[in-house]
């Protein structure tokens, strides 16, 4: 059987009337392009205007996964104050400007591409936690290796942090017995980790620096640092 389907009406504002009344029940039709841009530029001129009774956000709020890591950051941060878990998570999602090039102290140093106020995280000393017993194994070996440098930081007695070979910027950080940096160590999801805080407010182009706090030894590494008080050897 041939019947004439009925001809297609359109409203008022151009866009296609359903015969039927509902869009499902006419089955699978073409929209013509003209039609799709009026409707696609209506949509995007109504987001586009934000409520008259609300006010316009500056920021994009929290979205649910940082809500909940936010939560679980809280809830595992042990011998820890409210404000070292706001600045380890604004340490996490927005990272500080940091770049590494010769330094006048020794070798590499890191220095800051952007002003770093006083307090605040600048980073975290990245690396594999080993023990003591892998760290002395390890020393010996990249002596043979002719590595001339090892990156390795003490966490408590038993956890050492070894970033010579794994790690992050943070290994090239310069030691100075007049820093502007200091280490410290803060407990998340029961791992302790090592974060590097500014002392001072730190300019651009500055060069961080912390104190190494290496033992007293017999055999003496020379300090090169170069402040108005400086010891003279980094042990």
């Amino acid at each position: 059987t041939s019947f004439s389907t009925p001809k297609k009406k359109k409203r008022d504002d151009g866009m296609r009337e359903h015969v039927t009344g509902c869009a499902r029940s006419e089955g699978y039709y073409k929209i013509d392009k003209k039609d799709k841009l009026k409707y696609l530029n209506n949509s995007r001129a109504f987001a586009e205007e934000p409520p008259a009774d609300t006010q316009v956000r500056t920021h994009p709020p929290l979205t649910a996964g940082r809500r909940s890591e936010q939560r679980r950051l809280l809830s595992s941060f042990t011998g820890s104050c409210d404000s070292d878990l706001l600045k380890f998570n604004q340490l996490k999602f927005r990272k500080k400007k940091l770049k590494f090039c010769k330094s006048h102290i020794h070798d590499w140093g890191l220095f800051a591409m952007e002003p770093i106020a006083a307090d605040e995280m600048v980073i975290e000393y990245v690396g594999q936690n080993i023990r003591q017993v892998i760290a002395d194994m390890r020393e010996k070996r990249y002596e043979d290796e002719g590595i001339g440098s090892s990156y390795m930081f003490r966490v408590d007695h038993d956890t050492i942090i070894d970033a010579t070979k794994c790690g992050n910027f943070a290994r090239f950080i310069n030691h100075s017995c007049n820093p502007n940096c200091y280490a410290k160590v803060i407990t998340v999801e029961s791992q302790k980790k090592i974060v590097i805080y500014s002392k001072q407010h730190i300019n651009v182009n500055e060069e961080i620096t912390y104190d190494y706090k290496f033992p007293i030894e017999d055999v003496k590494i020379p300090c090169l640092c170069g402040s108005e008080n400086c010891r003279g050897t980094l042990n």
